[in-house]
């Protein structure tokens, strides 16, 4: 089986780079898709309490005969759970659906456009991590002046910032602000839900190293050192993007690649995006 390389966080916990994500698989289809994606060898999921299948994954987990201590879990918190009691509240209630004494990454899904108060939320998060029922935690969807603030009015720094990244939107700027500030970067949508695999010079590339349009878009992010995780439920599709770890792209290969950017998002702009569910 291939060894998925591990990426340290700031706190020295370690986290394979290449996960799974549950992101739109239906809570009925989940328990098959992890155990599944278990077969092929990933170790890291990536799910959340806006996804509905937080239990099915722990389902999945109890189910799998693996060691806990070989499973990496990450879930994030609800937009409606923001605030220090609410988020402690809603981290129990994780804890409970997944089966779990303790998760291993739980970040803030969102820094909500409107409402900002993510530092009051932070600190409960800093609590979990004290109380070392979270083995580390980190937000989701943050920008460059929304980490400052945690930076200044918080103790604790996020682990990871697990954000939008893909050739059509490289985040370089904010990539390279996690990485001076210690903070590891998460790629989600790592495809741009597929508009990427078509592009003519995406295609060349794969075909120059005899791999498909998607294996070469994962490994232009695992060089990239950053942690990806891409979701299919289809098995041959969960084992073609396992097998990344067996070719390099070149630095005319990255280069190329990275400069298809259109700062084109597939999903919100975090500096708008205040949806909070009813």
């Amino acid at each position: 089986m291939v060894a998925v390389p591990n990426v340290v966080l700031n706190n020295g916990v370690e986290i394979p780079q290449l996960g799974f994500g549950v992101f739109q698989i239906e809570p009925s289809e989940t328990v098959a898709a992890v155990r599944n994606a278990f077969d092929v060898g990933y170790r890291h999921i990536d799910t959340a309490e806006m996804y509905g299948n937080e239990k099915e994954v722990g389902q999945a987990i109890a189910q799998s005969g693996l060691d806990r201590d070989d499973i990496f879990v990450t879930s994030k918190l609800n937009n409606n759970n923001i605030g220090y009691d609410a988020a402690l509240t809603a981290f129990d209630q994780t804890l409970e659906d997944l089966g779990l004494e303790k998760i291993d990454l739980f970040l803030i899904h969102w820094p909500l456009a409107t409402v900002r108060n993510f530092v009051d939320t932070w600190k409960a998060f800093e609590k979990i991590y004290a109380d070392g029922r979270a083995r580390s935690i980190g937000v989701s969807n943050f920008q460059a002046h929304h980490l400052r603030r945690l930076h200044e009015e918080t103790t604790v720094p996020p682990a990871v910032n697990q954000i939008e990244v893909h050739p059509y939107l490289t985040q370089e700027a904010l990539r390279a602000f996690d990485a001076e500030h210690g903070i590891a970067t998460e790629a989600w949508s790592p495809i741009a839900q597929g508009k990427v695999l078509d592009d003519p010079t995406i295609v060349a590339i794969a075909e120059a190293h005899g791999k498909s349009p998607a294996q070469v878009v994962l490994r232009w992010h695992i060089q990239h050192g950053s942690i990806v995780f891409p979701k299919s439920v289809n098995v041959d599709r969960m084992k073609e993007n396992f097998e990344i770890f067996d070719f390099e792209l070149n630095e005319g290969d990255m280069g190329s690649i990275s400069s298809l950017n259109r700062d084109e998002r597939t999903g919100p702009d975090p500096d708008v995006f205040d949806w909070i569910p009813a």
